[in-house]
């Protein structure tokens, strides 16, 4: 039996050419206007998705106060509507400055890079690091902001989308702002020859996919479906591993943060590959707590649990 030929290789249908037009469309709105002026327009969009047209509402609420017990009823609903209002400024933003290139990106982020000293000296003598984050900030553009600061190659690892027109647009607006797409089926093969390159390669790590190889480690104290790629290329190459985030400060800038996380090694790789899997979630969550309404809290990210996940600890309902 012949392979399904990936996404973007397949033949467009109508409704991919309707959603790709749409799509160039509000590109086109977004590029024409200032950066705070997008991100305005786009959290206006994304808070129409919470209320009043109800897009996932329910799962996003049940999954905030699931994550932050101590939450009163409107605080939850405060959180879900702030996380819907990011989500389209983060889009919007996006598609405004990919219209514009990396040299911009300066100007939107702060000047201050938490934790750059700490990267750098991981680099020395062109070596090549490990980066994982979470669909929190603004995940897109932190990565470019990572290539632009330390004028460095970014290969961010990531799915086929199934729009064959919308995923070559999102891997050429990628390249644009200095961002190389590795998709995730040739990530086993390009991964280690990037990073022997002195490369930085990218993993977003915050959801589970059905087929990738994960590990279930916890996430606000329930099990959660998480990628162990990163883990596992760190401790077979011997190479640090760092999370990235860049979160939206009051100003309205960016501020990029850079944390090492640490690798086991104690000899026993499964176990190790599982550490270290467990650290960088640990550090996801704590990440999360500092700015709630800003992450991605749309994707169910406990609906792949072990089956003896005792009932008070699964996907909430």
């Amino acid at each position: 039996m012949s392979e399904a030929a990936p996404p973007a290789t397949r033949r467009p249908t109508l409704a991919h050419r309707l959603e790709y037009a749409a799509l160039r469309v509000a590109s086109a709105i977004f590029g024409a206007v200032s950066f705070a002026r997008a991100g305005a327009i786009g959290a206006r969009i994304g808070a129409f998705g919470y209320r009043p047209l109800g897009i996932r509402r329910r799962v996003v609420e049940r999954q905030i106060a699931a994550a932050f017990p101590e939450m009163s009823e409107a605080r939850v609903h405060e959180t879900a509507r702030a996380a819907y209002a990011h989500l389209g400024r983060v889009t919007a933003e996006t598609a405004h400055m990919s219209s514009r290139g990396a040299a911009y990106l300066h100007e939107v982020f702060t000047p201050e890079v938490d934790g750059w000293d700490a990267f750098a000296a991981a680099r020395e003598g062109g070596r090549g690091v490990m980066v994982v984050a979470a669909h929190l900030g603004n995940w897109e553009l932190g990565g470019a902001y990572i290539a632009a600061y330390g004028k460095l190659r970014m290969e961010a690892v990531a799915r086929h989308m199934s729009n064959p027109l919308a995923d070559r647009y999102f891997t050429a607006t990628r390249l644009r702002l200095d961002v190389n797409v590795v998709y995730d089926d040739q990530a086993v093969r390009q991964t280690p020859r990037a990073l022997r390159a002195g490369h930085v390669v990218g993993f977003l790590v915050d959801q589970g996919v059905l087929g990738l190889a994960s590990t279930f480690v916890p996430f606000f104290g329930r099990p959660a479906k998480t990628p162990r790629g990163p883990a596992v290329f760190a401790i077979r190459m011997g190479l640090p591993l760092f999370f990235a985030v860049a979160l939206r400060q009051p100003d309205g800038r960016y501020r990029l943060s850079l944390q090492e996380v640490p690798v086991a090694n104690t000899g026993d790789r499964e176990a190790d590959v599982d550490a270290t899997v467990a650290a960088y979630t640990r550090v996801i969550e704590d990440w999360v707590r500092r700015a709630p309404g800003q992450y991605f809290w749309h994707h169910r990210r406990w609906r792949r649990q072990p089956p003896d996940t005792p009932p008070e600890l699964r996907e909430p309902r």
